[in-house]
């Protein structure tokens, strides 16, 4: 479908573009001076970074009144002049994401200035994670993370950072479904509830994700459900992690008062990286606190359940 990429090319390029924007390149080296902690969950063991540079997302204002005031900066005539891209297909640009969380951080932008809607792209995400095998290729639903929910895009990062895949090696995955050889399970043992597809095509991917996204309720108000993906190769084919969220941030999310933390949290967070723009908040941030805001975003055992039920 789509022409091929690297990680090899793809690693080249980021270098590259650290080379020749002077922003970029600050920021990418100030990843490697950031505070990292780890906190231990039943089954899992996640991370908690602060990065002050990320404080452009965790505080974006996505009402449709703030998006329609501010220029879209995935869009090609507003990027800086020395944001280059890769192309990929006939409608993704692949670039490097300027205000990183990842030692390797990608934006993949859709060409078009469309919505940031999931559906009929499964197959390019896993198709973009199997040639990118050193990368984890996620999505942010509008309402979950996305900081650019009016513009369509994927975003990537080396695989080796997330922690929640190795959690996932260690867990029970109970069939839900199956297409030939590919398989969707469902894990209800973790701090987090998940679905996993394990594909050996991106088609067979594609069609096993339309019988859960069709079994996932809609809020009201929303155009689809409110979801995070995480995508990366295997010896096998490729996995899609697909995490439900029923809440875009938690209760206590704000700037004022001793008892807020500017957490906005994500496919990165949600896959074992817990990002604090606020060195107040990196060091609030303990298991107990992780766990009440899995609890307030994430799915109940008995609602991921009823979900699994439901999948024709």
């Amino acid at each position: 479908m789509a022409e091929k990429v690297t990680s090899a090319q793809i690693n080249d390029f980021i270098n590259a573009q650290i080379a020749e924007w002077p922003m970029a390149a600050g920021n990418f080296e100030a990843l490697k001076g950031v505070k990292v902690k780890e906190v231990a969950l039943p089954g899992w063991t996640v991370k908690v970074q602060f990065n002050p540079a990320r404080i452009v997302s965790s505080s974006a204002k996505v009402d449709a009144k703030s998006l329609k005031e501010r220029k879209c900066f995935l869009c090609a005539q507003n990027r800086p002049d020395v944001q280059r891209g890769i192309s990929w297909g006939d409608k993704y640009t692949i670039l490097i994401n300027p205000f990183p969380i990842f030692p390797r951080h990608l934006t993949i932008p859709d060409d078009g200035h469309v919505d940031q809607l999931i559906e009929g792209r499964i197959a390019d995400m896993m198709s973009l994670a199997q040639q990118l095998d050193e990368y984890t290729i996620f999505y942010n639903g509008p309402r979950c993370g996305a900081s650019a929910p009016d513009h369509m895009h994927f975003q990537a990062g080396n695989s080796d950072f997330l922690t929640l895949g190795e959690a996932l090696e260690a867990a029970e995955l109970k069939t839900v479904a199956t297409d030939g050889d590919s398989v969707l399970a469902v894990v209800d043992t973790l701090p987090l509830n998940v679905f996993v597809i394990d594909a050996d095509t991106p088609e067979a991917g594609q069609r096993l994700f339309s019988r859960l996204y069709a079994a996932i309720p809609v809020p009201e108000g929303e155009r689809e459900p409110m979801m995070n993906l995480l995508c990366y190769a295997t010896a096998a084919g490729v996995r899609l992690v697909v995490i439900p969220r029923k809440r875009h941030r938690p209760s206590f999310y704000g700037t004022e008062g001793e008892d807020t933390m500017l957490l906005s949290p994500a496919s990165v967070d949600m896959g074992g990286v817990f990002i604090t723009p606020l060195e107040k908040d990196f060091n609030a941030l303990d298991a107990d606190k992780i766990c009440q805001v899995l609890d307030e975003l994430c799915l109940s055992n008995e609602e991921i359940n009823q979900i699994a039920q439901n999948i024709q």
